[in-house]
């Protein structure tokens, strides 16, 4: 659901009865979650980020009946699609978007910064808005997980 990212931390401690370490719904929850490192609005852009992928892949961000293996996680496919250039795989499927690859590629561009795995390098979601308007140049994100090795 669109409207849970970011309402689960809205309420202070006081306010409700029901206490959980993790806040989020599965699949759209930011690593840092799961490594006990602070917690930031970071966690949002990282969810909107799969949420975009989704949208413009028209599939879920796991999807075990893939036609092959590398593309189960569309993060991971899609990070892959880009870096080898061919992003025309994750929409073929979509006659529209086949039309207009240029906004396709900022789209996804925009979702894989959003997804970095260091909460520090993915945008505010301010300055994703204007990404996604074309207000504001996207550059070629790193890949998400180089940030795993540091730790």
């Amino acid at each position: 659901m669109i409207s849970d990212f970011g309402l689960a931390k809205l309420l202070k401690t006081d306010q409700t009865k029901t206490t959980t370490a993790i806040r989020g719904t599965k699949g759209y929850v930011a690593p840092e979650w799961f490594k006990n490192l602070p917690v930031t609005t970071k966690v949002d852009t990282y969810s909107f980020g799969i949420l975009l992928l989704e949208l413009v892949c028209c599939r879920k961000n796991f999807e075990i009946n893939a036609m092959q293996e590398d593309q189960i996680v569309l993060a991971d496919w899609a990070c892959d699609c880009l870096k080898e250039g061919k992003l025309n795989l994750l929409v073929e499927e979509d006659e529209e978007a086949m039309e207009d690859m240029k906004r396709v590629e900022r789209f996804v561009m925009v979702a894989i910064w959003c997804i970095q795995e260091d909460p520090s390098l993915r945008p505010g979601m301010k300055k994703v808005v204007q990404m996604l308007e074309g207000s504001v140049q996207v550059s070629v994100p790193p890949d998400p997980s180089s940030f795993i090795s540091t730790i």
